[in-house]
């Protein structure tokens, strides 16, 4: 199956602006509030993990609950905004999601909300964006998730290639300004806001550090995500999606020094996958030497949370070589699993 472009943002639920963690939770610790005899952390499962079948239609959110504690044995969920179709809103509907989730024993921890900007140059756009965020706050708080994932950036023009609006200082600080103010709504409800470095200036670590060192909250935070540091992509062939998988890195930031920069801003981690080599090890990255890292800054307890992107590559991608999303999911688990039992 094949989508456009503005299908493919429309049905991530962008285009209409909708595409962890109270003070230090015993098992968020950070630097400085670690056993430094002891290194572990808990899974949780990105719902991102099953994107092509959340997209295509073959897989509810009701079913992602389900799937995540029954056959794989993970019963902590990162959800994604754009799925939700804005039924967020709908109090049947969360009541149902919360009311599965409940019955499993999952514990729902996370909503990465892609939404408007809250980073515009432009106040009012930038005042609406952050409004428009306070119901994904609600919604995480109704569901007893720790935090919500913000972005620093216009989504829909990052998948459409487009520049950023603005140079990296205006930007940086328009950004600043749009989480601080995020930040006041949702310190109310004990809900974490929290930023990944997930496209335009926020592949730059730097540039992230920047903008947190200057939020006095002690709700704000970062999630180091270890396959998004491309500071420079290709463009891509077409408009339709099977282009824009298929778009590559021409110039990255390196991965372990990124996730060590980050690591002291960290709320948890996404461990992002693609494809494994014959002994299980993630080709892109290094798991033994990033954990390695993430132990020596005095991370631990957290969550690190499986998003395995090569089930999207196969299913949409047209590219066969990728492994299915249970199979992805699975060995991405395995190799965490390997990873605490030499780390821990």
């Amino acid at each position: 199956m094949e989508l456009s472009r503005r299908e493919f943002i429309n049905r991530m639920g962008l285009a209409a602006g909708g595409y962890g963690l109270a003070g230090i939770l015993p098992n968020m610790l950070t630097a400085g509030n670690v056993d430094q005899r002891k290194f572990t952390f808990e899974l949780s499962l990105a719902q991102f993990s099953f994107a092509s079948e959340l997209f295509s239609g073959n897989m509810s959110m009701f079913d992602f609950p389900q799937r995540a504690v029954n056959e794989f044995g993970i019963n902590t969920l990162e959800y994604v905004s754009g799925f939700f179709n804005n039924k967020h809103l709908d109090p049947v509907f969360m009541k149902e999601l919360k009311s599965i989730c409940n019955d499993l024993g999952a514990k729902n921890h996370l909503i990465m909300v892609d939404a408007e900007n809250i980073a515009s140059l432009d106040p009012a756009i930038r005042k609406k964006a952050v409004e428009g965020h306070y119901s994904w706050i609600d919604a995480a708080k109704y569901l007893d998730c720790d935090a919500i994932r913000v972005n620093f950036g216009d989504t829909m023009a990052a998948l459409t290639g487009k520049a950023e609006e603005g140079t990296p200082e205006e930007v940086a600080k328009a950004a600043a300004d749009g989480y601080n103010s995020l930040l006041e709504y949702a310190e109310k409800a004990e809900i974490h806001v929290i930023v990944e470095n997930h496209f335009g200036y926020s592949t730059d670590p730097d540039w992230l550090i920047g903008i947190l060192s200057q939020v006095p909250s002690s709700f704000k935070g970062l999630l180091p995500d270890f396959g998004n540091f491309c500071l420079e992509r290709s463009k891509p062939d077409g408009a339709d999606l099977k282009s824009l998988i298929n778009t590559t890195c021409l110039r990255e930031y390196d991965r372990y020094e990124g996730v060590k920069k980050m690591m002291p801003y960290s709320k948890g981690v996404s461990a992002k996958t693609h494809r494994f080599d014959a002994e299980g090890n993630d080709l892109d990255t290094d798991f033994f030497k990033m954990f390695e890292l993430i132990k020596a800054s005095g991370w631990s307890g957290g969550y690190v949370g499986i998003e395995y992107e090569g089930g999207l590559m196969r299913d949409l991608g047209g590219d066969q070589s990728y492994l299915p999303n249970d199979q992805g999911i699975l060995a991405t688990k395995k190799l965490l699993e390997k990873v605490l039992a030499e780390l821990g």
